[in-house]
């Protein structure tokens, strides 16, 4: 698996039916392997000549006969060092890797976690198949799981598979859903939660739903099973399909519907109504150390194959060990 592109240059003619094109759309057009960003970003870095002088303009309006030199420079190493951390890896090819994360691995790095992440784990693992994004050689990630967030996660190893799969998740056709312990039992059983999500005005460490000034924030979710008391159930099993992906996103939207994810540290609160749960159960939701929630499936249209990718999760062994506790105590 090879970078596509080995040349450090490209020579293109524009033919007689491609006059009047922008030059960034054209070259898109042209260099299949290479996204429109990257190809501006070459073009504002001076990259491309014609004639013998530098277009650095974007919008700049091809005709039939220009020729264009491109300088491709080699990519460069991303900053993160590689690290040799255990991958589950789900699927894999040239363009992209899934991987189903642990809860406890960090996706990318940032203050107070330089290291040890999903990033470091994909540099190594990876290694020459990355041909890099934006001319850096790494993981291109396009979506996140939260620190204590295990489950499903994609990433793109080339410029144009990191293009495709942004547009989904940005046009929102990825499908993503997710499993979670919550407290309570949701009523009704099916809902559609739709509100603004943004920064806490109290806490700028948490997310909050905000009546203004966030972004549009839409969870569909349905319970699966209830546990405990027929007319009060203490918990509840619960499926959540995102129609969008912000920050905390599930999280917040659980806790404002007055149901929060069982073990959440930060949104989660409702420990009192722990309260008569078998030993158990009480065991099992100390021994999660995080909030119960799993990317359990994914599924998106392939860059190249133009086909939908498939993937399913089973629940990991400690919220596998929480509903069978629950089991136990319904039946």
């Amino acid at each position: 698996m090879n970078n596509p592109i080995k040349q450090s240059a490209i020579t293109l003619t524009v033919t007689a039916t491609e006059g009047g094109v922008r030059l960034d759309k054209w070259l898109s057009s042209r260099i299949a392997e290479l996204s429109r960003s990257r190809l501006q970003a070459l073009l504002a870095a001076g990259q491309v000549q014609q004639g013998g002088r530098t277009i650095d303009d974007a919008s700049y309006r091809v005709k039939p006969g220009d020729t264009f030199y491109i300088t491709i420079p080699p990519l460069v190493d991303a900053a993160p060092e590689p690290e040799a951390i255990p991958l589950n890896v789900v699927y894999e090819d040239s363009e992209l890797i899934v991987i189903d994360k642990p809860a406890g691995l960090v996706v990318h790095p940032a203050a107070g976690n330089w290291r040890g992440t999903l990033v470091h784990a994909l540099l190594s693992h990876c290694g020459d198949s990355l041909s890099g994004i934006g001319g850096v050689r790494r993981p291109g990630i396009v979506h996140r799981l939260d620190k204590q967030t295990s489950g499903l996660l994609v990433a793109a190893k080339t410029d144009r598979a990191h293009a495709a799969l942004a547009g989904q998740f940005a046009a929102h056709t990825v499908q993503r859903s997710y499993l979670a312990f919550v407290w309570g039992a949701p009523h009704p059983a099916q809902g559609r939660i739709v509100t603004q999500i943004g920064r806490s005005p109290s806490n700028r460490q948490k997310m909050a739903v905000r009546p203004h000034g966030g972004r549009e924030a839409i969870t569909n979710y349905e319970v699966l099973q209830r546990f405990g008391d027929a007319q009060k159930p203490v918990i509840s099993l619960v499926r959540c399909r995102l129609e969008t992906g912000r920050t905390h996103q599930i999280r917040v939207h659980m806790a404002h519907i007055g149901h929060p994810i069982v073990g959440d540290p930060v949104y989660g609160g409702g420990r009192s109504r722990a309260k008569g749960l078998p030993d158990d159960a009480l065991r099992a939701i100390a021994g999660l150390g995080r909030q119960a929630l799993h990317a359990t499936s994914l599924g998106f249209i392939h860059p190249l194959k133009d086909e939908l990718f498939s993937y399913n999760s089973l629940l990991p062994e400690d919220m596998a060990m929480l509903l069978n506790a629950l089991e136990r105590m319904s039946n």
